[in-house]
């Protein structure tokens, strides 16, 4: 679903128009040369300027939320998500550049209310991957940051019984793309505790990724 498919629950709450009419800025700096951390400062003033970041965000988080709870909730909560993201911007930090991290974190958040939704949707993916004909499963996305060679049957179940802490870590990681310091910003907790989850997680997965046709790159190994 794309940014302007979405913009009317989103528009319909906050009054942002998130295909701004361009000709109304009268700054000469075109809104796609501001960092986030401008688009959110100047979006004060300019609530319009708070549709460019949406449009850049909003794509990769509809695909995230979408693998972790599925299609039918991810549109509502992306939309929630840049809700909360548009009330609370008088708080953000204009030192971070990328706002990526603070989405994330308000996102998941937000998630935490549909742990069933995230629990059916990564037993649809496990039962998915183990029938004739199946489609690739989400799950695999852990094989380039976790185990390339891992069988997202294994890998679903065994994501499902993750407490969490751990799977919101992990999954940032390895669905998200996030690193340790941003993941740190995103769930307010210290790199060290992002280290110990994410080194927890991928040992409870080592059952899952040590079965056949298996293999661990150099990548699974760090931090673990």
């Amino acid at each position: 679903m794309s940014p302007r498919e979405r913009e009317p629950a989103v528009r319909a709450i906050t009054g942002v128009t998130l295909v701004p009419d361009r000709s109304t800025l009268t700054d000469p700096m075109e809104p796609p040369t501001y960092t986030d951390a401008d688009l959110i400062g100047r979006s004060g003033d300019s609530p319009d300027l708070f549709a460019a970041l949406f449009d850049r965000h909003a794509p990769t988080l509809h695909r995230y939320v979408t693998r972790r709870l599925g299609p039918h909730v991810a549109d509502d909560l992306v939309g929630q998500t840049f809700l909360v993201a548009f009330e609370r911007r008088e708080r953000y930090d204009p030192a971070r550049p990328d706002a990526r991290a603070w989405l994330y974190g308000i996102a998941t958040n937000l998630m935490r209310r549909h742990l069933r939704d995230e629990a059916r949707q990564l037993d649809a993916l496990a039962r998915a991957a183990a029938g004739p004909g199946a489609v690739p499963c989400p799950a695999e996305g852990i094989a380039s940051r976790v185990d390339a060679g891992a069988a997202a049957r294994r890998v679903g179940a065994l994501l499902a019984g993750l407490p969490a802490r751990e799977r919101d870590v992990l999954l940032l990681y390895a669905w998200a793309d996030l690193d340790l310091d941003e993941i740190g910003r995103a769930l307010d907790i210290p790199a060290g505790t992002v280290r110990s989850r994410l080194y927890r997680a991928r040992k409870r997965l080592r059952p899952a990724l040590a079965g056949p046709g298996t293999y661990q790159t150099e990548e699974t190994m760090r931090n673990g």
